[in-house]
């Protein structure tokens, strides 16, 4: 299996943390937010993993070498400027030509079971191939968020990102985790700014293509506040408590 972190973020509302310290980078219960998620993709039996950068790139690249500390093989793909989370996936599609893949968040935290991703894209009563899974999760207030409609079955109806109030019809949000077809780089152009919740999977739904949600029954912290940060680092300590 192979993967990507998007990671090439500023992370400007972390700031003064992101001052001279990439965010994925930054510490969270003593661990660089990276380890946690190339463990994690290890874990999950993720061989080789792209990770895309753009601000203070060498401090990334230096820490994580050749991803053998993690037991995997890590490779980058360097944004002069940034082509968004579609755009970054398209940049490297000559690696995941072959077989499906993983996308990951680089500022979200979560050890959630990634294997129910793969599970999910065998729907043995589908009339389609499944092209995309996209891991949700249930939340109050999704006018920030990407919101997910979904069937009985749980096949993706409707994404809508960042909804008004009055055109709210699901609690359930993109996670920022996806097992994805290589037929989806189809839908991605090439060399320009494209990201999956503003044009990638509404085209998708669009022309009628098979997609999924995974209900993630885990927590998630999307690391984009001083106050998410603190709440990561609270939640990895408890979890590596638990370990020890």
């Amino acid at each position: 299996m192979k993967a990507i972190i998007l990671a090439a973020g500023k992370g400007t509302r972390l700031l003064p943390l992101t001052m001279n310290l990439p965010k994925c980078l930054m510490p969270v219960a003593g661990r660089p937010l990276i380890d946690w998620q190339l463990s994690w993709l290890k874990k999950h039996g993720v061989t080789e993993c792209i990770i895309n950068l753009h601000y203070l790139p060498e401090q990334v690249r230096a820490h994580c070498g050749d991803g053998a500390a993690f037991g995997l093989h890590a490779e980058y793909s360097f944004e002069p400027e940034l082509l968004g989370t579609a755009g970054a996936v398209k940049k490297v599609s000559d690696f995941f030509v072959n077989s499906p893949f993983l996308v990951i968040y680089g500022d979200n935290f979560s050890q959630w079971d990634l294997g129910r991703l793969e599970a999910c894209a065998e729907q043995p009563d589908s009339a389609a191939a499944v092209l995309a899974v996209i891991a949700v999760h249930w939340r109050e207030d999704v006018t920030h968020s990407g919101m997910v409609e979904t069937d009985g079955e749980d096949r993706i109806l409707r994404y809508v990102e960042k909804p008004s109030a009055d055109a709210v019809t699901s609690h359930w949000v993109n996670a920022g985790f996806y097992y994805l077809h290589p037929k989806v780089l189809d839908y991605i152009p090439a060399g320009e700014f494209c990201d999956f919740s503003y044009h990638v999977f509404p085209a998708m739904l669009q022309a009628g293509e098979a997609l999924y949600a995974a209900k993630m029954d885990e927590p998630i912290i999307g690391i984009d506040t001083l106050e998410a940060y603190k709440q990561a680092d609270e939640y990895a300590g408890m979890l590596r408590a638990r370990v020890q």
